[in-house]
């Protein structure tokens, strides 16, 4: 299945191929301060591809907080945030925002909240390495503002 989001000014986009189960995509609404102010609802298949491309990277803000292991990656013109990576082990992994996914039906969404509170370190990593994207591009489409 091939599913696309976008920032709402378009500025981020991408295209996440993946296959879901019967039950729809898994959506995971993280409880963090961060997550719960951006209304991020993230989603990630261990074997899907995602390619992202960014408009104009002087519009691209990365917010990292806590562990430093993963990357918000923020639209500057229009503050949503598609998706958010981690390296781990010279890897980029990723998960994207379902709330910025085009012509998917709410009702296909597998909704859940998760707290990851106290998780430490290495099983943080290792849950990113089972669970995020593993096959993640992102380039840019045009050049940068002058």
């Amino acid at each position: 299945m091939q599913i696309s989001g976008h920032c709402q000014c378009g500025n981020i986009s991408f295209n996440l191929e993946c296959s879901p189960g019967p039950t729809g995509v898994p959506a995971r609404a993280c409880v963090c301060s961060f997550c719960s102010v951006h209304k991020c609802v993230w989603t990630s298949f261990a074997d899907a591809k995602l390619a992202v491309q960014i408009q104009n990277r002087e519009w691209l803000e990365r917010h990292t907080f806590a562990t430093e292991t993963a990357e918000f990656h923020i639209c500057k013109q229009c503050g949503d945030v598609p998706f958010v990576t981690s390296l781990i082990d010279g890897n980029l992994f990723a998960a994207v925002n379902v709330n910025v996914l085009q012509g998917l039906s709410p009702g296909f969404l597998q909704r859940a909240q998760v707290d990851f509170e106290g998780e430490g370190l290495d099983a943080r990593l290792e849950r990113r390495r089972q669970a995020w994207i593993a096959d993640v591009t992102i380039t840019d489409t045009l050049s940068s503002v002058a």
